[in-house]
């Protein structure tokens, strides 16, 4: 019995230990123009985490509901925080800076494996960010 509770601990810490975190930049002007998340597109495996840098000023990262896999509750960080969220739940999350979402300032998260939803290609968002999705899904190789 304690040998079961050593070895399932032991492997409860190597899996911690095997997630990867990703640092993503918040820019005013990176390679895909101004306003952008770089990367832009990340995949993950579940349990990854991605570190938000406010490389400039004036940014956030929060999820956007309705771009979400059911039932995940989201996070909506401060602007100029830098903050660090772990995906778990496999699907697409589409991310924004809440002050610049109007200019298309997005990013797409893909976790595990998963397809497009209709959440995706329906969701309501300013026609720059749904500009900008249409481009990051076409590098990445996925419709949405």
């Amino acid at each position: 019995m304690i040998r079961n509770a050593i070895l399932a601990f032991s492997l409860l810490l190597s899996s911690a230990a095997c997630a990867e975190t990703i640092e993503i930049k918040m820019l005013n002007r990176g390679e895909h123009g101004s306003m952008v998340f770089e990367p832009d597109y990340v995949q993950l495996k579940p349990g990854d985490e991605l570190h938000f840098v406010a490389a400039n000023k004036s940014h956030n990262a929060a999820s956007i509901k309705g771009m979400v896999p059911e039932g995940y509750a989201g996070f909506d960080g401060k602007i100029n925080e830098e903050i660090t969220v772990r995906f778990g739940q496999p699907g697409y999350y589409g991310i924004k800076c809440s002050a610049h979402y109007g200019m298309g300032m997005v990013m797409v998260v893909k976790v595990g494996e998963a397809a497009t939803s209709d959440a995706l290609r329906n969701v309501d968002a300013p026609p720059r960010a749904k500009k900008r999705f249409a481009e990051i899904f076409a590098r990445a190789g996925t419709a949405a």
